[in-house]
This record gives structure tokens, C-alpha cells and sequence, in this order.
């Protein structure tokens, strides 16, 4: 493998998903066409990644006939990162989320370092409305905990 690709999370990236972030969730559609969503992501250890998945989405139909999926992730300090793997359930329903959603399981197979010399990429964040920050940032707190728990 190049010094760019390697099957399991570099301690930066690591070090960056243990706390959580937004991520993009790339699944192959059954028209054999690229379907991304946004999600959850966080890193119990250095071979997987724990993401959410919406009941009643394309992406977790997706998921289930595919059985794999990547995940962009793209945080501070020119964070860039694409993680390839396989992909089952891990637990029915994130109990701190207040949408139906499945905890997910991707075992890397491969992550590619795709920053840029000289270049800043904005990280991915959720803004919620001013009324429901708060309580939103909140939720999102918790889910990034029970899932860094499974």
C-alpha cells in the first residue's frame, strides 16, 4: 500500500473520531449509482467505525444488499480522509437519537489520505436553528457516546 492508504485509522484520524464527528456516508444505489447521506461517526478502535443509518432510507436499503459502504470524513487542520469497508448492523436502535436509527459497524478495509498540500478543506458541521442548538448539540453528544460505548 502507498503511504496514503492503509487499512487502519492513523492516530490522527483516530484521535479525531473517538470524540465523534458528521461524516459523509457513500452506498451504491441499486441503479449502480453513488447515494450519499450525512451521519454520525465514531471510532471505537483502529479497524472499525460506527456510523447511523435512518429507517426507512435508501441508504440503510443500500447498506443492507451491499454490505459496504465509505465513509468521507473531513475535519480541522486539513483533515481528509476516505474509509472503505465492510458493513453490518450493531445494535437496532441509537436510543440518544430521536429519529429511528440503526447503529452500523464499518470494518476499514482501506482509508485513503486525500488532503492537499497547502489546502484547507471545511470541516463538515451540523448548524442547528438557534431555538434547538442547545438541545440539539446535546443529542448529538449522546449519540456520539453510545456509540463510542457499543
Amino acid at each position: 500500500m502507498s503511504p496514503r492508504i492503509t487499512n487502519h485509522l492513523p492516530d490522527s484520524l483516530l484521535a479525531f473520531l473517538t470524540e465523534g464527528c458528521p461524516a459523509l456516508l457513500l452506498t451504491v444505489g441499486a441503479d449502480g449509482f453513488a447515494h450519499t447521506a450525512y451521519t454520525w461517526a465514531v471510532a471505537p478502535h483502529t479497524t472499525a467505525v460506527h456510523f447511523a443509518a435512518d429507517y426507512g432510507s435508501t441508504t440503510l436499503t443500500n447498506l443492507q444488499r451491499q454490505q459496504r459502504a465509505a465513509l468521507q470524513i473531513i475535519g480541522q487542520g486539513n483533515l481528509v480522509y476516505l474509509i472503505k469497508g465492510d458493513v453490518h448492523q450493531i445494535k437496532t436502535q441509537i436510543e440518544a437519537a430521536p429519529f429511528n436509527m440503526a447503529m452500523m459497524a464499518l470494518n476499514v478495509r482501506e482509508i485513503k489520505d486525500q488532503s492537499w498540500p497547502n489546502v484547507t478543506v471545511q470541516p463538515l458541521a451540523y448548524a442547528w436553528p438557534p431555538p434547538q442548538q442547545t438541545e440539539m448539540l446535546a443529542m448529538e453528544r449522546a449519540v456520539y457516546n453510545e456509540m463510542r460505548r457499543w
